[in-house]
């Protein structure tokens, strides 16, 4: 039993080796054909290198028995958000071929709707699944708000980074942590990020029109975040107060 567990983890393991070597195939592709510069390859080879690690060490943790179809399409999605990474790097030094840039944008974004659906089908949805899968639409939204930003300018950058300020807060106030309920509306915000922010990325409206598109998906974005810290906030606050109530009954039963 031992040796069937061992080559399984083996198995598991090497999808994340398969998908690292994806990832540096697509670099050898697009590189030389758009001349990328040193930037972009070696963003485009450290995406890599950390996505094979985190997620290595993430599935050796949580000892699944099998990679699993949603997965894969999750782990197709993080090579296509590599080549995006590389790409935005490359254009702090030149500007890369923006048809480019949203095609392999756009097919990440139309997959993400796709390893749900395939976790749900196939009965193989694992937190872990769903943790990547978000890691993956969080990184995307970073990427491309840092796009977006060199036409815009910095404040574009409070879209992509307040996922990641919405983490840092929760290790000072831990009932950020408690789980929320399932939320249509949240759902539809985060989904609308990348396609607003692929859309002023593109350059295919007026400057104005563009500043008011990301404008949209910022307010959007907060009102999400700050409808879901409300709730929490609350949720915290009856918890701390039944506590004390049953306190208060302990210590007069007493």
């Amino acid at each position: 039993m031992a040796l069937n567990n061992s080559y399984d983890a083996r198995l598991v393991q090497q999808e994340t080796a398969v998908g690292a070597g994806v990832q540096v195939l697509l670099l050898a592709l697009i590189g030389p054909a758009i001349g990328m510069g040193p930037a972009g390859w070696l963003t485009g080879l450290a995406f890599a290198v950390a996505t094979w690690a985190v997620l290595s060490r993430a599935l050796h943790r949580s000892r699944l028995r099998s990679f699993g179809a949603a997965n894969r399409v999750t782990l197709g999605r993080a090579v296509l958000v590599g080549g995006v990474t590389a790409l935005v790097a490359d254009s702090f030094q030149d500007s890369p071929p923006v048809s480019l840039l949203v095609g392999l944008t756009a097919v990440a974004l139309i997959l993400d709707g796709v390893d749900g659906k395939v976790a749900r089908r196939t009965g193989t949805s694992t937190p872990l699944g769903a943790r990547f899968d978000m890691e993956v639409d969080a990184f995307l939204i970073l990427v491309l708000s840092v796009y977006v930003s060199m036409a815009m300018g910095p404040w574009v950058l409070l879209i992509g980074t307040m996922r990641y300020v919405f983490v840092a807060a929760a290790r000072l106030w831990p009932w950020l942590t408690a789980p929320l309920p399932p939320s249509t509306a949240r759902k539809t915000v985060a989904a609308l990020q990348g396609v607003l922010l692929l859309l002023a990325g593109a350059d295919l409206l007026p400057h104005g029109v563009n500043v008011g598109v990301v404008a949209l998906a910022l307010g959007l974005l907060v009102w999400s975040f700050g409808r879901d810290v409300r709730w929490l906030w609350r949720t915290s606050q009856v918890r701390v107060g039944a506590a004390a109530t049953a306190e208060v009954r302990e210590l007069v039963a007493g």
